[in-house]
């Protein structure tokens, strides 16, 4: 490995690349966080949408297929963040990831306990105010990243929070990388690394099905892979099909009988009746930021996205994406990702060092 490619990140993650899988709902199971670790890089397991009874079982088949440091993702907001911050100590799990609502109790737990924390943000006050609550890294999507996403381009985002937080701790860019010359430019702009997700879910050890790689393979066009807030009246960037289609065209009344359908498909996870989706909706909307179709929307979306990551019906859920799977052809093994990553690099830092001379 060239010494440049051993940052901060590296050192402070116990990985041979500062390549990071990132925490994709339904994506990232055991198998891709094994594999990406065995490949040198850091995975995340997806701790958001493992049933608890099943949260545990998931670290320890992680830990049965590599030697590896791995992380898991959470929502510090989630009914068992608690308990996962007790097997993540418990386990000794490396490192953990978050977003949105931070427990600053939590935080100081695992901390304790000599977890990473490493938050994903998306604006440079959001990163101090990580780093204040004791944050040991950041990583920032830039607006081409997929999911929940801002709408600043990683180009002038990243540079802004490595200025703000990167002589305090390492700060990972997010959002349009795939190969060894996104890695370079991302360390050209001072960070320490990269996260990729979409570039991860098209690789073999990802468990979506066939059929939904297929699709995100045909996406050929990044134009395709677009921001809404059809969802759940929060910026997402998708890719657009059928499902998608029908939200972005629906009036009020439709959107809200999209919902209670979806709702009421998946009741056998929820347990709800239309009562009780109409009740929460009321609940969730009543301070006038979401409608009712949107709360019903957005506390049915990991399972409106299982449709496509789980079921292999990539018209009828959404496609969650980072605007790089326009670009992206072939599926690879984590290991012919990473090792083609960092010999890009490396061929990428000698032809620069070359023009230098």
């Amino acid at each position: 490995m060239s010494n440049l490619l051993e940052t901060r990140i590296t050192r402070l993650l116990g990985c041979r690349y500062p390549v990071i899988q990132t925490a994709m709902g339904w994506v990232a199971d055991p198998t891709l966080v094994a594999g990406t670790g065995n490949a040198g890089g850091f995975g995340f397991l997806a701790g958001a949408t493992i049933p608890p009874a099943e949260m545990e079982a998931d670290i320890l088949k992680v830990k049965s297929l590599t030697d590896a440091n791995f992380g898991v993702n959470f929502h510090m907001y989630q009914p068992n963040a608690a308990e996962i911050v007790d097997l993540v100590i418990k386990h000794k799990v490396k490192a953990v990831s978050y977003s949105r609502s931070p427990g600053k109790d939590m935080v100081s737990k695992l901390k304790d306990a000599g977890v990473v924390c490493m938050p994903t943000i998306g604006l440079p006050k959001h990163a101090i105010k990580a780093v204040e609550m004791g944050a040991d890294a950041v990583t920032v999507q830039g607006g081409e990243g997929g999911g929940h996403t801002g709408s600043v381009p990683t180009t002038l985002l990243l540079p802004q929070v490595v200025d703000a937080v990167g002589a305090q701790v390492p700060v990972l860019g997010a959002g349009g990388f795939k190969d060894g010359r996104g890695l370079i430019a991302a360390m050209a702009f001072g960070a320490d690394g990269i996260a990729m997700g979409t570039r991860f879910l098209l690789t073999k050890e990802s468990p979506v099905p066939e059929a939904t790689k297929q699709r995100y393979l045909d996406c050929k066009n990044p134009g395709e892979i677009i921001v809404t807030r059809a969802l759940d009246g929060i910026q997402q960037r998708m890719i657009l099909n059928r499902f998608l289609g029908e939200l972005e065209r629906a009036g009020g009344l439709k959107k809200l009988l999209i919902a209670l359908r979806n709702g009421l498909a998946f009741r056998k996870f929820t347990g709800a009746s239309i009562f009780g989706l109409l009740q929460s909706a009321l609940a969730m909307s009543k301070d006038g930021e979401l409608t009712p179709a949107q709360a019903i929307m957005s506390a049915n979306a990991p399972m409106i996205i299982q449709k496509a990551m789980v079921d292999g019906r990539p018209d009828d859920g959404v496609l969650p994406s980072g605007q790089v799977a326009g670009v992206i052809d072939t599926l690879l093994s984590c290991e012919e990702l990473i090792s083609g990553l960092v010999a890009e690099a490396e061929a990428q830092l000698q032809r620069l060092q070359a023009q230098g001379k």
